[in-house]
């Protein structure tokens, strides 16, 4: 008589795995041409839904933003919060003053620029309705699709099996687990706010420390190839795509090495969030890494939760990035807009950057300045000014530090703030700055090899 389980139940605990990774990792990482673009099947849903609802998003942005402003202030309350007990509303809608001060900033904002009351350097087409029209509207269909499909990635064993095969490699070159390999693709192939929304949860879980959610999502929620394709062909360098995105990759590959082995990700602690435990990684395992990762991924799908709690998660993390987030975007993301199109502050900021510029040879060193300091409010601003530039090497530059700087305010970095990955905002501005400085004389090389002195 045969011991141990039956046949079919390995079938089936295979299925189990495979069914769901596989539409998962075809949804978030497979790159598919729609309309002559290469995109993935989650962005397709995405513009889908955007194009659908295209007429309501506005509305639908001041309605979250409202409701946030409105419920947090009700169950922010001591009375509020005691009468809500232990539910997920209250944890969505219970914050601290400053958060409690964001959301209803962000609710004053967006009905200013909503409505066009105020003074217009709040809704003018440069700064709140970029913020309200062109990315929260986007971000509300992107994140209704990615929460409800994430699950796919992350619950049923591809992130175990990816992270086994890349885990020697992973851990050498940037001293991070190999299962980061999948936010970087899920941030690479459809959004950056998508990989921090993906270690983010990860983080919760207890599958990142401290020090690793940070690094991943500061290094590896990279800008995806749409957007990428769309800078280059604003700054009219589309005929050198294959150059530039080949410079980005270098920069970021380099950048990513480098900057979590220097203050300040260096010096995050690794611990564990209170929800979660470590999961270890067997750098060696003796059953080689593919059996290894095979057999990690089975365990992780058999403990898989049902139908009914996946979809509870998925409305739950829905509601906490849109009350959350939402706000905080239109607050943090317009002020930013703000200050770089109707002060002067980012141009005396970058006057150190001018005689690098010189010593790097770029033509229009004192008009590019500011373009690698504007990013850090928001990751298209560099583009609009680097339009302006006749220098065709100084525009390959400028977008290309532009991509590999990673912190934008406007989307990754409220994002990053709003969760629990151990960064401040001073943080934020300390890695956006390392990040230039390495990445540009990488991409002034590159442009010097492959655009010359045009």
């Amino acid at each position: 008589m045969r011991d141990g389980p039956p046949e079919s139940a390995g079938r089936a605990a295979l299925l189990k795995f495979l069914i769901p990774s596989l539409i998962g990792g075809f949804t978030f990482l497979v790159p598919v041409r729609d309309e002559g673009v290469i995109t993935i099947p989650m962005a397709i849903a995405s513009n889908s839904l955007g194009e659908l609802l295209k007429d309501y998003l506005p509305a639908i942005v001041l309605a979250i933003v409202t409701m946030s402003a409105a419920l947090s202030l009700w169950f922010s309350t001591r009375r509020a919060a005691e009468a809500a007990g232990g539910g997920r509303l209250r944890q969505i809608f219970t914050v601290n003053r400053a958060w409690l001060t964001v959301r209803v900033a962000g609710f004053a904002v967006a009905s200013m620029i909503f409505f066009q009351v105020g003074p217009e350097a709040v809704w003018s087409d440069a700064t709140g309705r970029v913020v309200m029209y062109d990315l929260a509207t986007v971000l509300v269909t992107i994140f209704v699709v990615a929460s409800f499909l994430m699950p796919l990635l992350t619950d049923y064993g591809l992130m175990e099996l990816a992270g086994t095969l890349l885990s020697r490699a992973f851990r050498v070159a940037f001293r991070l687990p190999g299962r980061s390999c999948i936010d970087a693709l899920a941030s690479w192939m459809a959004a950056a706010p998508v990989g921090v929304l993906l270690t983010s949860q990860q983080f919760e879980r207890g599958n990142y420390s401290g020090r690793e959610a940070a690094v991943i999502a500061t290094n590896f929620s990279v800008v995806s190839v749409p957007f990428c394709v769309i800078v280059a062909e604003f700054v009219g360098l589309a005929h050198l795509f294959v150059q530039y995105y080949l410079t980005v990759v270098i920069a970021g590959l380099v950048a990513a090495v480098i900057t979590p082995r220097i203050p300040p990700l260096s010096r995050i602690p690794d611990t564990y969030s209170e929800a979660g435990k470590q999961l270890e990684e067997d750098l060696y395992p003796p059953q080689g890494l593919l059996r290894a990762g095979v057999d990690a991924a089975l365990r992780k799908s058999a403990g898989a939760p049902g139908f009914r709690n996946l979809l509870s998660t998925a409305v739950h993390n829905l509601f906490d990035i849109w009350f959350g987030l939402m706000p905080a975007l239109i607050a943090i993301g317009t002020l930013g807009l703000v200050v770089a199109e109707y002060t002067p502050i980012f141009r005396w900021l970058s006057y150190p950057f001018i005689p690098l510029l010189q010593l790097m040879q770029l033509p229009e060193a004192a008009a590019a300045a500011p373009a690698l300091l504007v990013g850090f409010a928001d990751m298209f601003l560099p583009a609009v000014l680097a339009k302006n530039l006749a220098s065709e090497l100084t525009r390959f530059v400028v977008i290309t530090v532009s991509i590999t700087q990673l912190i934008y305010m406007t989307e990754v970095g409220v994002l990053i703030l709003k969760t629990r990955i151990p960064l401040s905002f001073l943080n934020l501005v300390q890695v956006f700055l390392i990040r230039t400085l390495i990445t540009l004389p990488i991409a002034a090389a590159f442009g010097h090899l492959f655009v010359g002195g045009a």
